[in-house]
């Protein structure tokens, strides 16, 4: 039986990101159109989706283009319009929601269910693959079981997000963004209210809690569980993140690639989805990138705590316990080495998340800008790790294809034949 390809697809809020991400061992990428995305402040230009297409197709990537919100029946025929062009650049899909796309005069282009279709029933797939779709990104709050289940009744390339913020409602299904605000989360323009602070009362009115952000949620991580994915019949591997900058990008990206490299090289049923491999001049840390702490949702357990009520901001990694406090500055206890201009944070008395950053650093004593009310004991994280950051800065990344060079003498003159490592042979 001949092995199944993995897709590493990471996320590209533009030109620089995606190319970032095909330099960090992306095999895919997915990035927003001019119009019509579920990120309403991601767009790209044509010209620049074009480059993306043809610098990834050096290496067998596929570049994915959204074009997925709701659409009215007065911008259809635009709609339609931006898919001929990204077609005509080379894009390898299109990822949609509305349905009402299906009836119109699409180019030939591979079609992606987005997750804003609300995908977490087999029949939901089964729908989706008989009316055309090569690939259905499946809802986040999916468990383990119920991939398998999704998995045995259909045949339609299965995608699934396996890092980044997570949405408290069914994707595709929330809309308090427009109730309250006008602007719909299915027409990429989203006021993320659940990381807003609320009060909680009971039936009769009475406040049970306030000032706690009880919609807000972790992100996801499942790093850890790439193989049962796999196993389970996921083929393209999903970073969320088309707002996330470059550094994020290079970080994840990277991170994931080497996971899914080793899970590669122990088993034989699966193959790179692309060519090329990537070399990076720093160690990949996903807890040194943007997180609110991590969770696997519900793909194990559905009983675990996925909420990140306290605050809806990075906290980032554990850096160490106050050991002493003064009027000036503080001391840590700890194993990580704090540098100047690094961003702490710590949560005070009231469980509020406060934010410092280290203006001097000496040993482990750390003069903050600003005096903070610290206590011994506490703990310590940082949120922005300078020396991390300006790693990545300097991190081009690396991608090469081996090459099989063979100069042979003929009656005809000197043959040169090249193969590379997919097999591919030029004379």
């Amino acid at each position: 039986m001949p092995s199944s390809p993995l897709e590493l697809l990471a996320p590209a809020r533009d030109l620089a990101c995606g190319i970032a991400a095909i330099d960090h061992g992306a095999d895919a990428v997915y990035i927003g159109g001019p119009a019509f995305g579920a990120r309403a402040a991601a767009a790209n230009s044509l010209a620049d989706i074009e480059r993306l297409v043809s610098y990834a197709h050096q290496y067998a990537a596929r570049v994915y283009v959204a074009l997925n919100t709701l659409l009215t029946d007065a911008e259809l025929q635009e709609a339609t319009a931006i898919a001929h062009a990204v077609w005509n650049a080379g894009a390898d899909a299109l990822i949609i929601q509305d349905m009402g796309l299906l009836e119109c005069d699409l180019p030939p282009i591979p079609l992606h269910a987005s997750t804003q279709t609300d995908n977490r029933s087999r029949e939901k797939v089964q729908f989706l693959e008989k009316v055309g779709f090569q690939q259905v990104v499946l809802a986040r709050e999916l468990s383990l079981q119920q991939i398998r289940e999704i998995r045995r009744g259909t045949t339609v390339a299965l995608e699934c997000f396996v890092h980044g913020a997570l949405c408290v409602s069914y994707s595709g299904q929330c809309y308090i963004s427009e109730m309250i605000t006008g602007r719909s989360a299915n027409r990429g323009e989203c006021s993320q209210f659940c990381r807003h602070a609320w009060t909680l009362k009971d039936t009769g009115g009475h406040v049970l809690d306030k000032g706690k952000y009880f919609l807000s949620l972790k992100d996801l991580d499942l790093s850890a569980r790439i193989a049962d994915l796999a196993a389970a019949g996921i083929s393209s591997f999903k970073i969320e993140g088309r707002l996330k900058d470059v550094r994020y990008v290079k970080n994840v990206t990277a991170a994931y690639r080497l996971i899914l490299d080793d899970l590669l090289q122990s088993n034989l049923d699966f193959r790179r989805a692309s060519a090329g491999k990537c070399s990076f001049d720093f160690t990949p840390d996903t807890s040194r990138s943007f997180n609110r702490g991590k969770t696997e949702y519900f793909l194990m357990d559905s009983r675990n705590r996925p909420g990140s009520i306290n605050t809806p901001k990075a906290i980032g990694q554990e850096v160490g316990v106050v050991k002493e406090v003064d009027r000036h500055s503080f001391t840590l206890v700890g194993q990580e080495e704090i540098a100047n201009g690094d961003g702490l944070c710590f949560f005070d008395s009231r469980d509020q998340l406060v934010g410092m950053k280290a203006n001097k650093v000496e040993g482990r004593r750390i003069f903050p800008k600003d005096p903070v009310n610290l206590s011994p004991g506490t703990p310590v994280y940082r949120n922005a790790d300078s020396a991390f950051g300006r790693q990545l800065d300097r991190s081009a990344g690396c991608r090469r294809i081996s090459l099989d060079i063979r100069v042979e003498e003929t009656a005809e003159g000197l043959r040169l034949t090249l193969k590379d490592e997919d097999g591919c042979v030029s004379v």
